[in-house]
């Protein structure tokens, strides 16, 4: 009978979408550090398997190139000690992923943030901060039952998080 460790390894391993694992969405140094169960299970699992399928293996097929998952599924615990939006956060279902290609050249921020509004279906779409030119960082979610297709803007204002509905720059 294999052992509670290589389980977890073999469902680590798990392609979620042709181009996207298990580990890729759920990988945490803070839930390493301590010793936090970050591993989805169940509904949580579905979620994160149909957002994959419906979010970023279209945006990986249509740039052609690796598109890096900043943060996926965060459990409420991990969510807890990252100090995360809240308790309901989409990232604690398996329903958002945060998309950050900084390291590399193509496709940016702004071009992922484009190819979803225009082209396919979501919850929230968010702008993370970063500049008018490119966010720092792109926030989408995805509900198999019901998306709302909410675009918004993340900024500071003393010192707070606000979202604003986003409006293009010229």
């Amino acid at each position: 009978m294999p052992q509670k460790a290589e389980l977890h390894a073999k469902s680590q391993r798990m392609k979620i979408s042709p181009n996207l694992t298990l580990a890729e969405v759920s990988k945490s140094n803070t839930a390493i550090k301590l010793g936090i169960d970050n591993e989805p299970k169940g509904e949580h699992l579905n979620n994160i398997i149909h957002t994959a399928n419906a979010i970023f293996q279209p945006i990986r097929e249509h740039f052609g190139k690796p598109i890096f998952v900043s943060s996926g599924y965060r459990s409420p615990e991990l969510n807890k000690a990252i100090k995360g939006a809240s308790a309901t956060s989409q990232h604690c279902k398996g329903e958002a992923l945060d998309l950050d290609n900084d390291a590399v050249e193509y496709p940016t921020n702004k071009m992922i943030f484009d190819y979803i509004k225009n082209h396919l279906d979501f919850d929230q779409l968010i702008w993370e901060f970063g500049s008018d030119s490119n966010p720092a960082w792109v926030h989408v979610s995805y509900n198999k039952d019901k998306n709302r297709k909410q675009v918004l803007r993340a900024l500071k204002l003393n010192g707070k998080t606000i979202y604003q509905p986003y409006i293009e720059k010229p």
